[in-house]
């Protein structure tokens, strides 16, 4: 669950790793987010992923707003599964994951980066993108773009 803002090599790699994990998995992709700005419509950013995972049926796509636990609920999921990059990242999951399982019985599955892509994020794609910066090596083959 994120703004996926852009789908990045980063993001492929949890889902490719928890897929083994799960008999479906359902990428939920915020709406809209109060924190950042983002730079595609919510469906655009669902349409790139959905077409990335299109050969797949274990995967689905789907935009929410609002809490993270409701629409895990919604969707019938047991677990949040997360990807974490850092320290800081880590600390704020926690928090997330403490929420959700108090208040949501939700349990959140927490994936360690992989040390070559811990430093990627998509605010990082989207500043570049910003500067002219050619940024296709960090994203996905099938068509998503910045």
């Amino acid at each position: 669950m994120g703004t996926f803002d852009p789908f990045t090599l980063g993001h492929a790699n949890i889902v490719e790793r928890a897929l083994p994990l799960f008999d479906r998995l359902v990428i939920g992709v915020v709406a809209d987010n109060v924190h950042k700005p983002l730079m595609s419509a919510a469906e655009e950013r669902v349409d790139a992923i959905r077409r990335l995972y299109a050969g797949d049926g274990r995967v689905s796509v789907e935009t929410y707003d609002g809490l993270a636990m409701d629409f895990a609920r919604r969707q019938g999921a047991q677990f949040i599964v997360k990807g974490v990059r850092t320290v800081s990242d880590f600390e704020y999951e926690q928090a997330q994951a403490y929420f959700n399982r108090r208040l949501g019985g939700i349990e959140t599955i927490l994936l360690y980066a992989d040390p070559q892509l811990a430093h990627l994020s998509s605010s990082a794609v989207r500043e570049l993108s910003h500067f002219g910066v050619d940024v296709t090596e960090f994203l996905p083959e099938e068509g998503h773009e910045v």
